[in-house]
């Protein structure tokens, strides 16, 4: 996104609409009618209970934790629970896990919010007069209807949206006028319905009614989509965003308002399993081009969420939470990425969802759980960066917690019972958990295990070596990727990679490091000469959003040193200096693989084989790193982390060994 579409603007305004609030702006779809179903209940007080919840609720969660505190929280720009965990993870090493746990249930929303959206869109035809007895919700047109939409979402992703990104704008702001204009004209039959405001209401719903407090996981529907707010904060910019909000709030009360106004003068006798409100006050001549709007709309907030999951796997990936996967980049617009793997699982999860429960309101009472784990996670990692980023007092910081830590776990506790219908996705919500911790944790064990020594005393040996001509040359650029921080150090194996065995000899060593920024698009890189000419280390310094093509890079880095005049990539042969051929270019790459010669507990030998296990199914780090196969040599190397040490060996003379049979 450019820079100029961050600031304040018209403009900017409009991309906010489309990019931002497409999941929270499609909820009023479902959420009232998901409220009357399980309430079972069209009284004036129960209503006006319901409508006080959800203004309520969109007031403390929406408005006051995300648009005006977690939005203060950008990270050089850029939101989302990765960039917050950047900013605050050197105050607790702990704090990776609810960062974890919170993007985890993140993405698992990522397989039900589609299905959801979109069937809840069409599923309106079934109330236009000449197609309610086809337009059955859960029927099998339906069914193909909502498949078929979600497939062509899927495969339209590789190609990204640059084509009909400038449209997602004006049809969200079509869709916001539409559902504001509709509701208002409810409202006008029942303007006592802005009593419901009053939170009375809503505390008196919650007390009194016989499903009262339960009713809070329907009433957190109307939310779900702050948490995708916050990360997609750097598409549009903070200011856009706050703003637009203002609009964006104002349509969704006047459609929840409506609705309710409506309820209240039609729907004593009304089956709200089969009846919509949301499309019940829509005028009959405006029914069809509704539902073509509402589905552009939800086509729209599910687009918003997949991009979103790419993104959070591009990130964990480059804060090596998850294993590397291939990434491609389907547009030239900044952060617009396409990875293909969890594009497939994600359309998978849909299909699947959407064959399983087949309509709307089934998916309703499966839907939120997720999502309060993920705000919770977010609200935690939130009191540190108020604390200790922004140095708040401690008294406006535990007020703060304790507020939101009792809201969100009143949405969990009502949400938890929804656990026993959403057994579908504990596997894959687990999956995904499960996957970043081990990543983190076994990359943790490996590192402790990384042995550096001073590069600076290997110096002379290394001259020795590039000036042995009795040793075969490997090659005149010999290139390793380190993780030594300090540069000075290397890793030990790199060390034994050159030297033992077969040496590999060259004109010129050269040692890449990458080091990960919290902000997150920098590009830097400088340069060392431990050995003018013969021993070279490049420090890379790479924002957390930034794929590292180190191939592409290194040649940036080289091609910059020669217009300087530092370095010398003709070839050193002879006959191909005369003809100005360049030299030549050998990366090599040491992976580990765990060595039987080990000894573990119980949990590091689980954490262990299951790290290995996932790399098979990873990319090799070549491809992660965007090294070219033709210039690469990969060298495995046992990983022993706890030797075995109790091998009880007896020696024995040849002759009591033997038997005479044997001879």
């Amino acid at each position: 996104m450019s820079t100029h579409l961050k600031k304040l603007s018209a403009a900017g305004m409009l991309i906010t609409l489309g990019i931002i609030f497409g999941d929270i702006g499609t909820s009023p779809l479902y959420v009232f009618q998901t409220l009357m179903t399980e309430g079972k209940d069209a009284s004036e007080t129960f209503v006006f209970g319901c409508l006080s919840c959800i203004f309520w609720t969109l007031t403390l969660q929406t408005t006051f934790k995300y648009i005006v505190i977690t939005l203060q929280a950008d990270n050089h720009g850029e939101g989302g629970i990765f960039s917050l965990y950047a900013l605050v993870r050197r105050y607790g090493k702990w704090l990776a896990i609810p960062a974890i746990i919170g993007a985890g249930t993140l993405l698992a929303d990522g397989i039900i919010t589609p299905p959801i959206s979109v069937a809840s869109a069409i599923e309106g035809l079934g109330q236009v007069p000449n197609l309610a007895d086809v337009m059955i919700p859960g029927s099998k047109i339906i069914l193909i209807i909502v498949l078929s939409i979600i497939v062509l979402l899927f495969l339209f992703q590789q190609f990204g949206t640059k084509v009909v990104g400038g449209a997602f704008g004006p049809v969200m702001l079509v869709w916001f006028l539409m559902i504001g204009i509709i509701g208002s004209l409810q409202i006008v039959h029942y303007p006592s319905v802005f009593k419901a405001l009053n939170p009375y209401y809503a505390i008196d719903m919650l007390v009194t009614h016989p499903e009262g407090f339960w009713l809070l996981g329907a009433v957190f529907l109307c939310t779900t989509g702050a948490e995708a707010l916050y990360s997609d904060l750097g598409h549009c910019g903070r200011k856009n965003i706050q703003m637009t909000w203002i609009f964006v709030k104002t349509a969704l009360l006047l459609s929840y308002l409506g609705q309710g106004a409506w309820v209240l003068t039609h729907g004593s006798h009304i089956n709200f399993e089969t009846v919509n409100p949301f499309y019940s006050i829509v005028p009959h001549s405006f029914l069809i081009p509704s539902v073509i709007i509402a589905t552009f709309a939800t086509i729209i907030a599910s687009q918003a969420l997949i991009s979103g999951s790419f993104t959070l796997i591009s990130e964990a990936i480059s804060m090596n939470l998850w294993p590397r996967i291939a990434v491609k980049y389907p547009s030239n617009i900044r952060g617009q990425i396409y990875i293909p793997a969890i594009n497939w699982v994600l359309c998978i999860g849909c299909i699947a969802v959407t064959l399983y429960f087949q309509t709307s309101a089934a998916m309703t009472a499966a839907y939120g759980f997720s999502i309060t784990i993920a705000m919770l996670m977010t609200t935690l990692l939130m009191s540190y960066y108020m604390r200790y980023k922004r140095h708040w007092p401690l008294w406006i910081v535990i007020l703060i917690l304790c507020v939101f830590v009792t809201v969100e776990s009143s949405f969990f506790v009502a949400n938890s019972v929804k656990i026993v219908k959403r057994l579908f996705f504990l596997v894959f919500e687990f999956g995904l958990i499960f996957t970043m911790y081990t990543w983190f944790k076994a990359r943790k064990i490996t590192n402790r295990f990384l042995h550096f020594v001073d590069l600076k005393d290997k110096v002379p040996l290394l001259n020795a070596l590039s000036a042995d001509q009795s040793v075969s040359k490997f090659a005149t650029h010999l290139v390793y990727l380190t993780k030594a921080n300090n540069s000075k150090q290397i890793e030990e194996k790199i060390l034994y990679s050159i030297l033992s065995r077969k040496p590999k000899r060259a004109d010129t060593y050269w040692f890449l490091h990458i080091e990960r920024m919290d902000d997150p698009y920098t590009m830097e890189y400088s340069v060392e000469e431990l050995e003018p000419g013969k021993i070279i280390r490049v420090e890379f310094r790479l924002g957390f959003r930034i794929q590292p093509r180190i191939n592409v890079l290194f040649r940036k880095v080289v091609e910059d040193m020669v217009s300087r005049n530092e370095v010398d990539i003709l070839s050193r042969y002879e006959s191909l200096r005369r003809f100005n051929q360049t030299a030549d270019f050998q990366f090599v790459i040491i992976e580990k693989f765990l060595s039987y010669n080990n000894e573990f507990s119980i949990k590091e030998s689980f954490i262990l084989n299951s790290y290995f296990a996932i790399r098979k199914i990873a990319q090799t780090e070549a491809k992660a790193f965007g090294l070219d196969t033709s210039e690469t040599r990969v060298e495995k190397i046992p990983l022993v982390v706890k030797p075995v040490t109790n091998i009880v060996l007896k020696r024995v003379d040849p002759e009591h060994h033997y038997t005479n049979e044997q001879y």
